[in-house]
């Protein structure tokens, strides 16, 4: 069954129309336990036949190995998908929760030319810096991006985690189509600074975790309990012992308003991320991930969700309440540069 209805929205002035919901594809073969290939490749079907054309990876997730798995799928639907992927972050196998930070020109082109081999395209729609090292000035990054762009490897670029200086003096040497960064009921650091810049410069909003990694749709209560070992939430601050206890008892109100819509705690919660756009005044394409074609039935629907002012009020408490921070080490985020 084929049912395109999701609306559509631009990626900055210039970049690609894709649908205003993506899939994040991280955990279809990295970070979040055991997998199905058989149903994540279900997945990614599903969600093309619901209007779902943005596809979010990235060169870090598994060494490389989910761009492999993602292959077969893009190019099956080369003319209907846009492939968002990733460079700067590396992840040593036997050091799961360390990161390396690389953004120098050399670096980017061993890491585009990589990634175009792996995902076996000759052209990468949307190529992120996936974190800032802050020891390479960003225009020296962007510009090697821009030369990307110029010799046909890559269309369009795209900043994670940046801050709102960052991202003006990256869209001075080239236009960014889109910044990524966690944005969710349970983190809105990003609305203070970024957004606003984003809002001025003509550039989009991609929301990663949007579901607050699961947390938000009440699938886990606590992380060391109820994942399996390999799962990388494990090592997260706000999923563990009493910070992982107050944030559950702050679902209370998403339920009222899931309750009041007939709706899953989930598709709440990716209805705000998706009026943020309405909010704020900027394109949002957020990018949930499931591996699971039911999963992506349940996110999809959520584009048809309103919450009304009332509801929206309701949530708005949320994230100045959470506790724990969203990574063990947030140095290799924007916090703490803004």
């Amino acid at each position: 069954m084929t049912d395109r209805t999701m609306p559509t929205v631009r990626l900055g002035e210039s970049g690609p129309e894709v649908g205003v919901q993506g899939l994040g594809c991280m955990g279809m073969s990295f970070a979040y336990g055991p997998s199905d290939a058989e149903a994540s490749r279900a997945t990614l079907e599903r969600a093309l036949e619901l209007g779902v054309t943005l596809y979010d990876t990235a060169d870090a997730y598994g060494a490389g190995e989910n761009e492999r798995f993602l292959s077969p799928f893009f190019a099956a639907h080369r003319d209907e998908v846009v492939i968002a992927t990733k460079f700067a972050l590396s992840i040593p196998e036997d050091e799961p929760t360390k990161r390396i930070v690389r953004n120098d020109p050399p670096y980017i082109r061993r890491s585009v030319e990589a990634s175009l081999a792996r995902l076996d395209v000759d052209e990468i729609d949307l190529y992120y810096m996936h974190r800032r090292d802050v020891n390479v000035p960003i225009e020296e990054s962007v510009g090697a991006m821009a030369e990307l762009v110029r010799e046909g490897k890559v269309k369009h670029l795209g900043l994670s985690e940046v801050t709102a200086e960052e991202l003006r003096a990256a869209q001075a040497v080239h236009p960014i189509a889109a910044v990524q960064s966690e944005w969710s009921l349970f983190s809105r650091d990003i609305e203070a600074h970024v957004v606003p810049a984003a809002r001025e410069l003509g550039v989009a909003l991609v929301p990663y975790s949007p579901l607050g990694r699961g947390f938000l749709t009440g699938g886990f209560t606590q992380a060391d309990k109820d994942l399996s070992g390999d799962d990388f939430r494990r090592t997260m601050p706000r999923f563990q012992g009493e910070n992982a206890t107050a944030n559950a008892a702050l679902l209370a109100p998403v339920r009222t308003v899931a309750a009041a819509h007939g709706v899953s705690l989930a598709q709440v919660a990716l209805a705000w991320v998706q009026q943020r756009s309405a909010v704020h005044g900027l394109p949002v394409v957020q990018i949930p991930g499931t591996r699971k074609p039911s999963r992506v039935e349940e996110n999809a629907a959520a584009t048809r969700i309103v919450l009304t002012q009332e509801e929206l009020e309701l949530l708005e408490p949320i994230a100045a309440q959470v506790e724990g921070d969203r990574y063990a080490d947030m140095s290799f985020t924007s916090f703490g540069r803004e």
